[in-house]
């Protein structure tokens, strides 16, 4: 899998976070949220076993952070480093029909 995260690396190793993964039968999506050095408040509103829709929140980093998403290495990327992405709604990746 592919990695897409901003921030420092040594960021994942000193503060809170949460791993997510994301099945359906194509493939799995892991989504980790890191806390940052003052937020260290990570709330999460899914639990496991629920099935999300397109777009549906499953929690949040309180006063914000880092997020990480690991793709399979064939997802097109259509952000680049530097764009603004919103929860929800910005397309980070399209996936293979592979």
């Amino acid at each position: 899998m592919a990695a897409l995260f901003t921030g420092r690396p040594d960021c994942s190793e000193k503060n809170e976070s949460v791993t997510w993964a994301f099945q359906n039968q194509r493939t799995t999506i892991v989504v980790r949220q890191l806390t940052g050095a003052i937020a260290r408040r990570i709330v999460a509103w899914a639990k496991i076993g629920d099935e999300l829709k397109k777009g549906e929140r499953f929690g949040m980093i309180r006063f914000g952070s880092r997020t990480e998403i690991y793709l399979p290495l064939n997802a097109e990327l259509l952000v680049k480093v530097g764009n603004h992405v919103s929860a929800g709604s910005t397309i980070v990746a399209q996936l293979s029909d592979q």
